[in-house]
């Protein structure tokens, strides 16, 4: 008999003592669409540490944040969502945590739900990347982020967060990873983009070709909250000034909502890097919000 995936992820589940859902995420296993999981890892991240707080304080926090949105009219409520808790995934090896995520991912595809990733460092995007393309050969990557990621390693670290849509090209290959936002990273990074990817830095607004470019082909969404300007987001490991505003973002999810998301992941919230709590209360809004308008 094949095992759940409450009864599998159990055994990969963080022990300690945690609220047990995200706001209005209280779908059970069998009826819900979208499978909320933390990824609190940064192993791997380059610069402030504190992403694998992330996950736990949005549940702490989410529960100060109405289920129903204004702006869309919509409520986490009605759209089936369940949230599955954090995976325990190991602060030394990004490799080991990378293998948990895919694994997970995995199991969520073959249980057909879409997976929603709260990390954590953007690395962990990979193990994800890694389970989608062995399901969807043809797949996209929207990449929505104040950084090319595209080194080819950090610090001798393939693995960096600095790296992971490098590592995401070679396994998809040329013009099908969209980015969006960008404002930072090397030359080579930069020259490396405009050859072999799809590739609009410094603002959100040409999101609007997707619908053309990418028609019904099966897309994974991944958005690091530091393409917020760090007026917005201040508390994430690699703030970048000149960013996105809370409503830039909102206009480029309405639109990237309406392409076949078939997985998705909010990345790189630290809340020890704000202490006001402002960025997670932001961070929550921003996924209520994007869960909302996922078509």
């Amino acid at each position: 008999m094949n095992k759940g995936i409450e009864q599998t992820l159990s055994m990969w589940r963080a022990t300690a003592m945690e609220p047990s859902t995200f706001c209005g995420c209280v779908a059970t296993e069998e009826s819900s669409r979208f499978a909320l999981f933390g990824a609190p890892f940064d192993g791997a991240a380059s610069f402030r540490p504190g992403a694998r707080f992330a996950p736990q304080e949005m549940r702490n926090n989410s529960w100060g944040l109405e289920t129903y949105s204004p702006r869309l009219d919509r409520d986490l409520e009605e759209i089936y969502v369940a949230d599955f808790g954090d995976l325990a995934l190991s602060a030394a090896s990004s490799e080991e945590a990378l293998a948990r995520v895919e694994a997970t991912v995995a199991l969520l595809f073959k249980h057909k739900k879409i997976p929603v990733m709260v990390g954590g460092d953007h690395s962990m995007t990979l193990g994800a990347i890694r389970a989608a393309v062995l399901v969807y050969p043809n797949l996209h990557v929207v990449h929505i982020d104040a950084h090319t990621d595209l080194r080819d390693e950090f610090y001798d670290n393939p693995l960096s967060h600095a790296c992971v849509i490098r590592r995401a090209h070679e396994l998809i290959g040329d013009h099908r990873i969209h980015s969006f936002g960008v404002r930072a990273g090397l030359r080579e990074e930069f020259l490396f983009a405009r050859d072999h990817i799809d590739f609009h830095p410094f603002s959100l607004k040409e999101v609007s070709i997707l619908p053309d470019e990418i028609g019904n082909a099966p897309v994974y969404v991944t958005i690091d909250l530091d393409v917020l300007d760090p007026s917005v987001m201040p508390g994430t490991g690699t703030p970048e000034p000149d960013g996105a505003s809370f409503a830039d973002l909102m206009y480029a999810l309405s639109i990237v909502g309406d392409l076949n998301v078939i997985g998705t992941d909010l990345m790189e919230l630290s809340p020890p890097c704000d202490a006001s709590g402002a960025s997670t209360v932001t961070a929550c809004k921003v996924l209520r919000e994007w869960l909302l308008m996922i078509q």
